[in-house]
């Protein structure tokens, strides 16, 4: 019936019908072309050759691509990418405007570095001879060392008054060997009244189940602070960093519990020298969490895994430390922040996860995502951010007794359960860190199971947690 009635009107009207004919071939064939244009121009946009050469365009779907000089060095400067990667450049864009007159001219400038440039095939620069590197540039040579020192720099305070005060930036180092294990840091608080800012070393030593503290306050130069560090100076203990080496000189007097004096026999200083080794590609870059009025919070790893060596000498006894060690970084806003935190080492592997927990009035604390990361011999070998952090407390003392920890992505689907086996309590003051909460420091008992990858894992290793409870 459809054909007969199609028929009927083409012969009743066969101009009208030839002209719809032409029109609809006319449009479906320009709809294709444009179609088949737009494809083409899309492909070009995203070719290497256009971006410069190359094979491969790293991008960020948040804008730029932070730490830049760690994706060159740590990730594609070792194994097992390394060998597969025969040259790779930083780039750079921004508008630029060029005014004469009343006539402005808006231009896409683009920034890289000559030499990386040439090495990567760029035909539009290769032979312009005036365009060689500047001394600038050779901070993005691939030197490990530099990488280190920069990821591992401290950082001017910003200006948030409303916050200021809560301002902290602290060098976290832990490791051990046999029955004794230490948790050290080094941090610089905000700006006092006299234009400089205080600072304080501590030193949790534990010993078959012991814990003890060492530990002083004092003041530094914020101009030096900025300058220097990861060299740091506070009291009579200092940070060097020399290479890729940290090497820590420890000389601190015992802290007395609260309420407690210690005899003048215990309260014995512990000094000392250790080191520790960076491994590049053992490492998690920096990162920054932006909150609400200025908030914000930084972390990075430089050492998630290295060798450590030294010795501690206490009240005449030396006690020599090996093994693994690790160094993290942390800086921001602390008034009303508390935090889940945790590591451990098991052969070469290393482990991390922790979750934020910001206060209120910068972001909601429940939105803010955890993170597991796995750390291998050649780099990273597995992260996740579906992360679940469990602790269940003993109920007699409201403290810790079980951390669970799971983590599913796609490169992960692990379980972390630790077993408390011993507690560093520091309270915290009103208006910093945790605000009237407890600050506990953990030594636990890692069980570890689950894939990363296609590789499977089940362990059991001594480990450091980190969580708040309130008082």
């Amino acid at each position: 019936m459809m054909l007969l009635l199609a028929l009927r009107s083409v012969l009743a009207h066969p101009v009208r019908s030839a002209m719809l004919a032409c029109g609809f071939g006319l449009g479906v064939s320009v709809m294709a072309t444009l179609l088949g244009v737009g494809e083409v121009i899309l492909e070009q946009a995203r070719s290497p050759s256009l971006a410069g050469g190359g094979d491969v365009v790293i991008t960020s779907a948040a804008g730029r691509v932070e730490s830049a000089r760690f994706l060159l060095s740590s990730v594609l400067g070792v194994p097992p990418l390394s060998g597969r990667v025969a040259a790779a450049s930083p780039r750079g864009r921004a508008s630029l405007y060029l005014v004469h007159g009343q006539r402005i001219v808006p231009i896409m400038a683009t920034g890289g570095i000559p030499s990386r440039e040439r090495a990567l095939g760029d035909r539009e620069t290769a032979d312009i001879g005036s365009w060689v590197d500047a001394p600038s540039d050779a901070v993005w040579a691939g030197d490990p060392t530099g990488v280190l020192r920069s990821m591992d720099r401290f950082h001017p305070v910003p200006a948030v008054p409303a916050r200021a005060s809560s301002w902290a930036e602290w060098l976290y180092f832990n490791g051990g060997s046999g029955g004794a294990r230490f948790y050290l840091t080094f941090m610089v608080g905000p700006p006092r009244p006299s234009g400089r800012r205080s600072a304080g070393v501590r030193l949790q030593l534990d010993q078959g189940g012991r814990t003890t503290s060492y530990g002083e306050s004092t003041e530094v130069d914020e101009a030096a602070v900025l300058a220097t560090a990861p060299d740091l100076t506070i009291g009579r203990s200092e940070v060097r960093l020399e290479g890729l080496r940290y090497r820590i000189r420890i000389d601190l007097p015992r802290m007395d519990p609260p309420g407690e004096r210690t005899s003048p026999a215990a309260s014995a200083r512990v000094t000392g020298e250790l080191t520790l080794d960076a491994v590049p590609g053992r490492s998690l870059p920096p990162l920054t969490i932006r909150g609400a009025q200025g908030w914000l919070s930084g972390y990075v790893v430089p050492v998630m895994s290295g060798a450590l060596g030294g010795a501690l000498t206490v009240g005449g006894h030396t006690l020599a430390l090996g093994g693994s060690g690790y160094h993290d970084h942390n800086w921001g806003f602390w008034d009303g922040v508390s935090w889940q935190w945790g590591q451990v080492h098991h052969d070469a592997l290393s482990f991390v996860y922790g979750r934020l927990r910001p206060p209120p009035d910068a972001a909601d604390p429940e939105r803010i995502p955890g993170f597991l990361a796995a750390l291998g011999p050649d780099g990273p070998i597995g992260y996740a951010a579906d992360v679940s952090i469990a602790e269940t407390n003993d109920p007699a003392t409201g403290r810790p007794r079980r951390i669970l920890v799971r983590g599913h992505g796609p490169s992960m689907n692990l379980t972390m359960d630790l077993a408390v086996e011993d507690e560093v309590v520091t309270r915290t003051a009103p208006g910093f860190i945790g605000g009237s909460m407890d600050f506990l420091q953990l030594r636990a008992r890692y069980r570890v199971a689950g894939r990363v990858g296609a590789r499977p894992f089940d362990f059991e290793a001594p480990g450091a947690a980190e969580t708040f409870r309130g008082r």
